[in-house]
């Protein structure tokens, strides 16, 4: 019988369950001695006069070689599927296309599978790449290889004390005088701002790209798992080999 790949890995994780909880009941079956072993005993008095006792009977409830045996029906299951995905990854590729063009040819199943991870992980990094200040006008210079604002030149102040004569000095009062201080330009300052940040426009293009090749790769790797997985049964060569 042949099966997808991608069934065969569809069922492969509930045989894997189900091998290991059956395994895990047969040891510990196997850790109980009592179950393992019987005894008869029947009483005859030396007499016909003397005391009659019941016979005891406990039986054997389980046996280790049935134990073997049918561990090693659950296990070859498990073999079997896994054999089958693991021969069919050997053979299922395809290509990575995106806008009609291919990217990668014949890649793997499994490497299509890591790509797939990966791209998430790269996706979350350009997301938070950041971003010029949206509030500046930033061009791009080749010289310090960052993105600069145009040139702002703003004033540079002192205060400068004043004296304001409020009232002229008299034969009988001095004069009464204020000081006050007033800001007086003394310079320009020129100011360029600088940044290692994207435009935001740049960020949005990279997550663009990411996304559509994560859509390229998961659709590569849904054809590659379509290959058809025929049958491996290597299981009972190898039980027939460990118990027999």
């Amino acid at each position: 019988m042949t099966a997808k790949l991608n069934q065969i890995i569809a069922i492969e994780k509930g045989v894997k369950a189900k091998s290991f909880q059956e395994l895990t009941d047969a040891h510990h079956l196997l850790q109980k001695p009592s179950l393992l072993t019987g005894i008869s005993r029947t009483y005859q008095p030396r007499d016909e006069e003397g005391e009659v006792f019941p016979s005891e009977v406990t039986r054997v409830q389980a046996s280790a070689d049935t134990v073997i045996k049918d561990t090693a029906k659950i296990l070859t299951k498990l073999f079997d599927v896994t054999a089958t995905k693991d021969w069919a990854n050997c053979v299922a590729k395809a290509d990575v296309i995106v806008d009609g063009k291919t990217l990668l040819s014949d890649v793997p199943s499994t490497y299509l599978l890591f790509l797939e991870k990966q791209l998430v992980d790269l996706g979350t990094f350009v997301k938070k790449l950041p971003t010029l200040d949206p509030s500046e006008t930033w061009s791009y210079d080749a010289g310090s290889d960052t993105f600069v604002t145009e040139a702002v030149q703003t004033a540079k102040t002192k205060k400068v004390p004043r004296n304001h004569v409020k009232a002229e000095a008299t034969e009988k009062h001095p004069a009464q005088v204020e000081v006050f201080h007033e800001d007086v330009v003394v310079g320009y300052w020129k100011t360029v701002k600088f940044s290692g940040a994207l435009p935001a426009s740049r960020v949005k293009e990279l997550g663009d790209r990411v996304e559509k090749l994560q859509q390229a790769v998961k659709f590569a790797r849904e054809e590659a798992n379509a290959t058809e997985a025929p049958d491996k049964k290597l299981g009972d060569a190898l039980f027939a080999y460990l118990f027999s």
